[in-house]
């Protein structure tokens, strides 16, 4: 029987029973802020403590907005649902509730049983080219694939580890129903798919959050890849968690793979969110939890994480094969 699944998040655009959309930020360095919605004025934000500010607004799922900071400059939702275009433009209202997914009844599968094939969406033509390769797929032995990061990065092309939009899947692969497509083509076929998602950094193009939430970076740590997210806070530890649990929620990811967690400054968040994990996904359901930790370091895999890659194995194959040593090799 067809099903809907949505998250509730304590952020962004959410539709409330009424109809109507609340609209919830956290710009601590702001001294006010409001909704700017295509077609309509600035709806003002309440200051509701703690840097949150709030405000519910009479409008749809597909409406266009953003947030009008104090000196006039308007940023998009860092918990966007959705990007119309890019993530320098509007963000949109969702209703995740529209989706009706053909296996609510899907359980997934051991990790024993994991046969992965790692992709790109992209180079295979999006979420519905993903979606025409996987009976292919599924016939090479294939029983699990695992989409690099698909979250908003600027432009067209990217790997997807400069994401700065977390929680909007990136238009130029297609939306979010493709994504759930996607998700309920796999589960057709018997097959797991699993996210690559990022939580060490943001992409330097994109990412407004300096303008209104400076707190979410250290000043005194710094990644390869730019400013290190401050996991010290407990709002920054709450947005990230809700993340992982929107992915697997909402669209009903089989696992997620943890991007570089040794750039994560405060480790203790990883277990504090997997034990998360596990206590809210439903009795019976396999949710496999995937860690790449450069220190190959085992503690993790002690709780409530299947797996580690072996990056010491990958990097004395690449010396073998290239003859490169530079930097972790």
């Amino acid at each position: 029987m067809p099903a809907n699944f949505a998250r509730a998040l304590p952020f962004g655009a959410a539709i409330l029973d009424d109809g109507r959309v609340r609209f919830r930020l956290w710009a601590p360095t702001q001294a006010e802020v409001g909704v700017a919605i295509e077609g309509d004025a600035v709806v003002p934000m309440h200051p509701a403590g703690d840097g949150w500010f709030e405000a519910i607004a009479t409008c749809d799922a597909g409406t266009r907005y953003r947030y009008r900071l104090a000196d006039g400059t308007l940023v998009p939702d860092p918990a966007a649902r959705a990007q119309a275009d890019d993530v320098h433009g509007p963000s949109v209202v969702v209703d995740p509730r529209t989706y009706q997914w053909r296996n609510p009844g899907w359980s997934g599968r051991p990790w024993r049983e994991v046969v992965l094939y790692e992709l790109h969406v992209g180079l295979l033509g999006g979420f519905a080219g993903v979606a025409r390769e996987l009976p292919r797929l599924s016939q090479l032995g294939i029983t699990a694939v695992e989409l690099m990061p698909v979250n908003d990065f600027p432009g067209r092309r990217n790997w997807g580890y400069d994401g700065v939009l977390p929680y909007a899947p990136d238009t130029a692969y297609g939306s979010p129903t493709d994504l759930k497509a996607l998700i309920d083509a796999a589960h057709d076929c018997g097959m797991m798919i699993f996210l690559d998602v990022v939580y060490n950094h943001f992409g330097p193009d994109g990412n407004y959050l300096g303008l209104y939430a400076s707190q979410v970076f250290r000043e005194d740590i710094h990644t390869p890849w730019g400013a290190a997210i401050d996991f010290r806070r407990p709002e920054v530890r709450r947005f990230f968690t809700e993340n992982a649990l929107y992915w697997l929620m909402e669209y009903r990811f089989d696992g997620l793979r943890f991007d570089a967690v040794h750039a994560i400054s405060e480790p203790d968040w990883l277990d504090e969110m997997a034990a998360e994990v596990r206590a809210t996904v439903e009795p019976g359901r396999q949710v496999h939890l995937v860690l790449e930790n450069d220190r190959n370091a085992a503690g993790h895999l002690a709780g409530n994480f299947d797996a580690q890659w072996n990056d010491d194995g990958h990097h004395v194959l690449h010396v073998l094969l290239t003859g490169e040593t530079e930097g972790y090799y």
